[in-house]
């Protein structure tokens, strides 16, 4: 019979296999890693998983996560209220906030409209999008969604639904990334600069 890890490492292995992005190979390597480290440090891990779980929790304003009532973007009574930047994961909103550039606020949508995937506008936050825009504050809702088929079609569907006088619906302008090589841009990226080209 071919050797076999006791069943307390694999069922370890199998957990962290579950994690997006962690293949078997990986996920062995991170289990045997935590074996090794001192056990107030995996217990210390452990106990931060746990806090997680049990203290954040979606803003019931914008979706991104917090540990209070509402996140930081939403309770800062700085922030421009009538910009209102439409992004598919909480991940997005660390990337614009690290530009420094946008002090609106933000709607996080859970996703992408995906039919292959099982997943229609009924999945993802829209319905609260659409009442937030009601309210009649927002002027500029700027669709932020990935420059992919499932962010487009996400954004396509989105400026349908929402378009209404007085409010303007922009996109994220997509193109050459600073610092690239023009030898080394997909064709895909290079349409959409061409496309979204200004003058100097």
């Amino acid at each position: 019979m071919p050797y076999q890890y006791p069943p307390s490492l694999n069922r370890l292995i199998n957990q962290l296999t579950s994690l997006p992005g962690l293949g078997g190979k990986a996920a062995q390597r991170l289990a045997f890693h935590l074996l090794k480290v001192e056990r107030e440090q995996a217990l210390s891990l452990a106990q931060a998983i746990q806090e997680a779980r049990e203290r954040i929790h979606p803003c019931p304003v914008c979706g991104n996560f917090t540990d209070q009532r509402l996140c930081p973007v939403c309770a800062d009574a700085g922030r421009d209220r009538t910009l209102l930047c439409v992004v598919e994961s909480v991940a997005d909103i660390i990337a614009m906030e690290r530009s420094g550039n946008y002090q609106g606020l933000y709607h996080v949508l859970g996703g992408a409209i995906s039919p292959m995937d099982g997943i229609g506008p009924d999945q993802l936050r829209i319905a609260g999008l659409l009442s937030r825009v009601a309210e009649g504050q927002v002027r500029e809702i700027i669709m932020a969604t990935n420059p992919n088929p499932e962010g487009e079609a996400t954004a396509e569907f989105l400026a349908r639904k929402l378009k209404r006088p007085g409010l303007s619906i922009t996109r994220l302008a997509h193109g050459m990334p600073v610092g690239g090589s023009l030898a080394f841009v997909d064709e895909a990226t290079l349409e959409l600069a061409m496309a979204g080209r200004k003058e100097l």
